[in-house]
């Protein structure tokens, strides 16, 4: 119950680019028409086609009632429009079936529509989630995963200040096309909430200056499910 919890209290999280807003089936056809701009980036995660992106959502939805997952829609704000999604999983209280301590999360399940790469929506909705679960659960630490092979995501996840810990190998499902029943070696990533205040004022560094061009290092498409 207390991770059920969890899922349902992440709430809408905005930026000056991006608005992170709980995953809904309203947000389907803009999420379907992102799916299928350049899906090039796509190469080591699984993002669903259009036909797909109603079934994605109610697997999400899904996942959220099991308490797994806070699912967002990343919302462009000067359009409107969602061009990506996110989310916060995998909640570990401390100590084990404490209902008030949360010591870790997870974000991951990460896509964005080819038109939203390098315009810094990426650095501001890891900044969004960052400092929510920094700042208002007080977690510990934060983790992202990604395919070790992913050069394009890894980078991308270093540039909004986790640090490198390691290659698991064989960890979790492959999500490559392709690969399907096959295991990947993941590249894991951490922010500790000693590194956050640096973290914070890098990444906000980050964003006053995107405000004007677009971010030259493209964000690319991270690993569903970290």
């Amino acid at each position: 119950m207390w991770l059920m919890g969890f899922a349902y209290e992440a709430p809408v999280l905005d930026g000056t680019r991006v608005r992170l807003e709980p995953l809904e089936h309203r947000h389907a056809p803009d999420l379907a028409a992102a799916a299928e701009e350049d899906r090039g980036a796509y190469r080591f995660t699984w993002v669903p086609g259009a036909h797909e992106v109603e079934a994605y959502v109610d697997a999400q939805l899904g996942r959220r009632a099991d308490g797994k997952v806070a699912p967002y829609a990343q919302v462009d704000r000067a359009t409107g429009r969602a061009v990506g999604a996110t989310a916060f999983l995998d909640p570990r209280p401390w100590p084990p079936g404490d209902r008030e301590g949360l010591y870790a999360v997870e974000v991951g399940f990460t896509w964005l529509a080819a038109s939203a790469q390098g315009t810094g929506v990426n650095t501001e909705a890891k900044y969004l989630l960052f400092r929510h679960a920094f700042e208002k659960w007080g977690v510990a630490r934060v983790d992202l995963k990604t395919d070790a092979r992913n050069a394009r995501s890894r980078a991308a996840i270093e540039r909004v200040g986790a640090r490198f810990e390691g290659v698991l190998r064989n960890w979790s499902r492959s999500w490559a096309p392709g690969e399907s029943g096959r295991l990947r070696d993941s590249a894991m990533f951490s922010v500790t909430g000693a590194e956050w205040p640096g973290c914070r004022a890098a990444l906000e560094e980050r964003i006053r200056r995107s405000s004007g061009p677009a971010d030259p290092h493209p964000a690319g498409a991270l690993t569903p499910g970290g």
